[in-house]
């Protein structure tokens, strides 16, 4: 019988696989785009472009090594203050690329989830959020979150907002409030807090996003921009994950038990 042929990527995710834990939940900030283009001498919008190609590659190659929660901060609250130009040409790329994707995201069994304040979404990309939510949300693979019109202080906010009404009503007793029971009401409810935040650019902060969430995740900056940014790179990400030791405040003898 002929020796079946293994490519190098095959290879670089079974390493992986035998080296450690893959991360239930990976957190990327997609970092680095106009200045990306800027130094090849484009429009800032070429850079957005190529991004969507390292979104394309790491969906696929996280739902190959079996991860299952992919969030990806797409667009922030922030970002509405950007020029309007750029914004606009943002949000028509959004609508091209859910519809250019929700077919090969379907039948790679990816569910996609949407969290962050959407009611402020022209009503083109909410169209095609919803076309796409809606063909996917039985799929059973890997779980695609776009965070849009999203931020960590706006979900805290949002929590706190639906929160109110139920302790005044007496359904909930604020003296007996989990954080459990806060986490349910956060954007993300349901959805387990994610283990290894990824950002490109080599920028350290983590610019508003899923500031609850990140407690005890564990952080790693890439230097390349989001652009430049592939499966190579999110395996260098996964592998220094390997390497740490979480503790979630403990001391490592319990860790170890």
């Amino acid at each position: 019988m002929p020796e079946r042929k293994v490519s190098s990527d095959t290879k670089a995710q079974e390493a992986l696989r035998a080296r450690g834990e893959i991360p239930q939940h990976i957190a990327i900030i997609m970092d680095g785009n106009g200045r990306w283009a800027k130094r090849r001498g484009l429009p800032r919008i070429a850079g957005h472009r190529e991004g969507i190609n390292s979104v394309r590659d790491v969906v696929e190659a996280c739902g190959q090594l079996g991860v299952k929660y992919l969030t990806l901060y797409t667009f922030s609250t922030e970002n509405w203050k950007r020029p309007q130009d750029e914004v606009s040409m943002l949000m028509k790329l959004l609508v091209h690329s859910l519809r250019n994707e929700r077919d090969k995201l379907h039948k790679n069994k990816v569910r996609l989830k949407v969290i962050g304040d959407v009611s402020l979404l022209p009503p083109t990309v909410v169209q095609e959020l919803d076309t796409a939510l809606k063909l996917t949300q039985s799929n059973t693979g890997l779980t695609l979150i776009l965070a849009l019109s999203y931020s960590g202080r706006w979900d805290i906010l949002n929590a706190i907002r639906s929160l109110c009404p139920k302790i005044r009503s007496g359904e909930i007793d604020e003296r007996s409030l989990t954080e459990s029971a806060f986490s349910d009401h956060l954007s993300t409810s349901g959805i387990p807090d994610p283990d290894l935040l990824i950002r490109t650019s080599g920028e350290m902060r983590i610019s508003n996003f899923l500031l609850w969430q990140l407690a005890y995740t564990e952080l790693y900056i890439a230097k390349e921009f989001w652009p430049a940014f592939r499966r190579k790179q999110l395996y260098e990400a996964i592998e220094s994950y390997q390497q740490r030791e979480r503790r979630f405040g403990m001391v490592s003898e319990q860790v170890r038990k």
